[in-house]
């Protein structure tokens, strides 16, 4: 299962940098969240995935029962996707923003603002 998510990851990370080098402001904006789920993926990875039971601490014990899962990564994960959220939000208002302005969407043309 590693094997198979480390070529899904490889590919996600080849296809946001790819996205990311155009000249396009939105194919930017979509290469960086395609880049983010790949980090997202790759942190899940290496957390390892096995077929554990969920880190619970049952009535009357003081540990939870082995193996259990690392909930590690998943709160890290999961922080992850807020933080990319929030700035894909806020590049999506910068590029309208940008938009309205200049009137394209092509980075080199957006080099002079002054219009």
């Amino acid at each position: 299962m590693e094997t198979v998510l480390a070529v899904v990851i490889g590919g996600l990370y080849a296809a946001g940098l790819y996205l990311m080098l155009r000249r396009s402001i939105v194919k930017l904006i979509l290469g960086l969240a395609i880049l983010g789920h790949a980090a997202n993926l790759l942190v899940f990875t290496v957390g390892r995935l096995t077929p554990s039971q969920p880190p619970i601490v049952l009535p009357g014990a003081t540990t939870p029962a082995e193996p259990f899962a690392d909930p590690l990564p998943q709160a890290l994960i999961l922080t992850a996707i807020v933080i990319g959220f929030g700035v894909q939000a806020f590049a999506l208002v910068l590029l309208k923003r940008a938009y309205q302005t200049v009137g394209t969407d092509d980075l080199d043309e957006m080099k002079s603002t002054d219009t």
